[in-house]
């Protein structure tokens, strides 16, 4: 689009500025409205009949009726290069760490990346390769991250490698490949490109069904409800119940290459929290590193303008889209995605479009569907793979699990980590119930193959037993509750502390510990089989009174294993006193004692 047309300002509604236009304009364009000495970013989301209504990332006040506009002739787009990696950046990919002072200043743009700064590139093409877009020109090392020059996404058609650049530094403008394409017309290549946030990149061959399992060290997912390498998945729940250290614990233990974090909408005081936390976080996947070097965080904060709200979940899953093609396990985390809809409510209403449930626009389900769906584990025509693995956190208001965002959500999502306020007031972290919660990734022969073969061959049949035996403890304890305790026999006092033993030695874990807040599948799978065996055990037992204090030691003692570094003299120790506590009440099924 050469096209770059002007116009004024003839009405103002909060954000939305309806503008004259003197010549073409595309839907999603961005403009710049003039207003004294700055110029204020929007976005076109809505054209008729001469008159083009945009969406302004900043506050209106002061704009008047008059007020010239420039259109720029492109989309909202993202700037994709090296140095993406460690960075602050807005809804607008604007680099926070650059901008001055303690608040930000209205119409204060950045570059989205260091122009001056020199990177060591290494070619991976040679002259005579037939490439595409999104093939592998060459890299350069972004931190510890292999960072692959790519033909730009927007090109289409077969090109051929001219000539590359030799090994040496170059900045991210300088040129590093000369292409031709059909016609014998030469283009270059430079280090970074643009494209479009809210159109999906398809430069890939091939998106299968995931099938590997994405070990997040969170024992009630990785065990219960895993989710898989481009899965997607949501956690709803109610304020104050952990959705937001939730996705912070996942983020900071997952096993994926790239982490990006979303925080749209989010509160302002969580965001300066991860600000001030993750360059200080040592990488637990990579010792002497930090985690800040391969994470991306972009904020736009509830304190910040809500146009740009909507703007930054697109914007960050355009970055994972872009390292997805460069073959790495991205991880991309969105808190809270209740308040993207929020924005995108906020906009229809402006636009005066026909309200759906709760005034939310009638295709919210479409558009959540669409998003999720960028998200996926892809194959690259040079035969390598990436993915995108999705987790947003929704916030129904009074923890109402069947308002729009929500329901919407979860007919895209395929993982449901519902968080239960029952749990969080009893201080049972991470708050998941696990009953409620559910993946259908389970389902997938692709997955159960893949647990076979990484865990155990019967390990799908001991996660069913250990939610069958949750659901039977919550039996038990209902019965408990209405009869009392001397209202039930023995065996239901066996049944529900059976289910507390599940509760507290694997859902619950501690985010804040050294050792347990990420727990490598190895040891989920021993103690899956601990608790197991303590579940299998008979026990003798004379009367209620001695049911609770005889396992409330029990779970003591396997909470000390969960805090102990595995199969540690302190481990085995506490495993020990483990066993000598199961032959003073315990018959086991196999006869041991």
């Amino acid at each position: 689009m050469n096209n770059q047309s002007t116009g004024t300002v003839t009405g103002i509604i909060a954000n939305l500025a309806i503008i004259k236009v003197d010549g073409p304009v595309s839907q999603n364009e961005v403009c710049y409205l003039r207003h004294k000495d700055t110029s204020l970013m929007a976005e076109v989301i809505k054209i008729r009949s001469g008159y083009a209504y945009a969406q302004v990332f900043e506050s209106t006040r002061g704009i008047k009726v008059g007020t010239p506009v420039a259109f720029v002739g492109h989309l909202l787009e993202a700037t994709l290069g090296p140095g993406i990696l460690s960075r602050n950046y807005d809804g607008l990919m604007h680099d926070l760490g650059t901008m001055s002072g303690i608040f930000l200043q209205r119409g204060e743009y950045t570059d989205a990346l260091d122009k001056n700064k020199l990177w060591q590139f290494q070619p991976l093409a040679q002259p005579g390769d037939i490439v595409q877009a999104g093939s592998w020109l060459g890299e350069v090392r972004e931190n510890a991250v292999p960072h692959r020059i790519m033909v730009p996404f927007m090109w289409q058609g077969s090109f051929t490698v001219q000539s590359v650049a030799p090994e040496g530094e170059y900045r991210v403008e300088d040129e590093i490949a000369t292409l031709s394409d059909a016609s014998g017309r030469q283009l270059k290549v430079t280090m970074t490109q643009q494209w479009p946030v809210k159109q999906a990149v398809r430069a890939y061959v091939e998106k299968p069904r995931p099938y590997q399992l994405l070990e997040t060290g969170v024992r009630t997912i990785d065990t219960l409800n895993p989710i898989v390498e481009g899965g997607t998945g949501f956690i709803p729940g109610p304020f104050g119940s952990g959705k937001t250290v939730l996705q912070q614990a996942i983020s900071r233990q997952a096993d994926a290459d790239v982490v990006i974090v979303a925080a749209c909408g989010e509160r302002a005081n969580e965001v300066v929290e991860l600000f001030k936390e993750f360059p200080e976080l040592d990488d637990p996947w990579h010792p002497g590193r930090r985690l800040m070097e391969r994470t991306v965080i972009i904020a736009n904060t509830s304190n910040m303008p809500v146009a740009a709200r909507e703007a930054s979940v697109y914007t960050a899953m355009t970055i994972a889209e872009y390292y997805r093609s460069m073959g790495l396990k991205v991880l991309l985390l969105a808190d809270s995605t209740s308040r993207w809809a929020q924005a995108l409510r906020e906009m229809s209403n402006r636009m005066e479009e026909l309200p759906g449930p709760d005034a939310f626009p009638m295709d919210l389900s479409a558009i959540i569907s669409n998003f999720y769906s960028r998200a996926g584990i892809v194959r690259l025509s040079n035969g390598h793979s990436g993915s995108i693995t999705f987790i947003g956190t929704v916030s129904p208001a009074g923890g109402n699990l069947k308002e729009p965002v929500t329901e919407s959500t979860s007919k895209a999502a395929r993982c449901f980590y519902a968080l239960s306020q029952q749990r969080a007031d009893s201080k049972r972290y991470p708050a998941i119930d696990p009953i409620d919660s559910y993946s259908k990734y389970l389902e997938y022969p692709e997955l159960q193959e893949s647990l076979a073969k990484a865990i155990s061959p019967d390990w799908i049949g001991k996660v069913n037993r250990l939610k069958n035996i949750l659901l039977r403890g919550k039996e038990a304890a209902e019965q408990i509750n209405i009869l009392g305790d001397d209202g039930v026999t023995v065996d239901y006092h066996l049944t529900f502390w059976r289910s507390e033993v599940v509760d507290a030695v694997i859902l619950q874990q501690d985010a804040f510990d050294a050792i347990d807040a990420r727990t490598p599948l190895v040891r989920q799978q021993y103690m899956t089989d601990w608790v197991l065996r303590i579940c299998d055990t008979h026990f003798q037992f004379d009367s209620f009174e001695q049911v609770n204090p005889y396992f409330k030691r029990v779970v003591n003692q396997m909470k000390q294993m969960n805090y102990s570094a595995y199969e540690s003299e302190d481990f085995r120790g506490f495993e020990a006193g483990l066993e000598e506590m199961l032959r003073e009440r315990g018959e086991a099924v196999d006869g041991r004692r």
